[in-house]
């Protein structure tokens, strides 16, 4: 894969209690916006835009983000990554972390939109030392499609791979492919359309901060299925089966705050665009 539709480099570091930039690169149809700063924190918030509106048949993404020690940096999307019917060749986005001692990377992509006959693949790799935190969710949705169908995409890959210390930690494959899969079945959308997960690594995860998510979550709800998981090294992940977009987001903003209290004191950023 020599040939990419966009490629995005950036380096963060911190330096006088601000995470700045280090190295910023980016050509195609990927770019990333200027940084903010919500709040007096000093940790700096990322927009990376697609300037093509969606991903095509045959579009190939890389990145590649990386934090030096005790740099603390959001990173989103502007809007939700589209994927459009792809006839020839898959879309395809790889994704490369690296977290170093101290760090805190918070990666918050708006959601993923699998429309009619569109397939697509994703990879993260994430390469983390002991010592940094890590905040990842991703939200699968589907397209609108003339029949009105619930599954029209031909089918949406994620891989997400997690090293500390140079040690695979956390391997986690999502494939749904409604062409050879039942859809509606047990273990898989069980009924729902839409998938959110998050997954949570800090050396702070201990019982009671879990106890504290377990009780913000909804119960006895027929909007959404929830699942709480640990992870082999201090962590959890969160699955949400829901029909809707903002039930799953409406989730992963309270655990998100309880976590931003817990851990720094204050309320996360708002990120919405719209």
């Amino acid at each position: 894969m020599s040939d990419w539709t966009g490629v995005l480099r950036l380096g963060t570091e911190a330096r006088d209690g601000k995470t700045i930039a280090n190295d910023v690169y980016f050509q195609g149809a990927f770019k990333v916006m200027r940084p903010v700063y919500h709040d007096d924190s000093g940790q700096a918030c990322y927009y990376i835009l697609n300037p093509g509106g969606g991903y095509l048949d045959g579009d190939r993404y890389q990145m590649k983000i990386s934090l030096e020690k005790q740099a603390k940096l959001t990173l989103t999307t502007q809007s939700a990554t589209k994927i459009y019917k792809t006839p020839q060749s898959h879309a395809y986005q790889e994704a490369e972390f690296h977290l170093k001692e101290g760090s805190y990377l918070e990666y918050i992509p708006d959601p993923l939109i699998g429309y009619q006959n569109a397939r697509y693949k994703q990879k993260n790799v994430i390469y983390m030392e002991k010592g940094c935190s890590l905040l990842y969710s991703d939200i699968i949705t589907p397209g609108w499609s003339p029949e009105g169908e619930k599954f029209s995409y031909d089918q949406l890959q994620l891989i997400n791979e997690i090293y500390m210390d140079e040690e695979l930690v956390v391997y986690d494959h999502i494939k749904l492919n409604p062409g050879s899969q039942n859809m509606e079945g047990l273990g898989l959308m069980e009924g729902f359309s839409h998938l959110g997960s998050m997954m949570v690594i800090d050396e702070k995860v201990n019982h009671d901060l879990l106890d504290s998510l377990y009780q913000a979550l909804p119960t006895n709800s027929f909007e959404c299925k929830i699942g709480l998981s640990l992870l082999p090294v201090p962590g959890f992940t969160v699955r949400v089966l829901a029909n809707n977009t903002q039930v799953i987001e409406k989730i992963f903003s309270e655990l998100h705050s309880i976590l931003s209290q817990e851990w720094f004191n204050k309320k996360p950023s708002f990120l919405r665009k719209y």
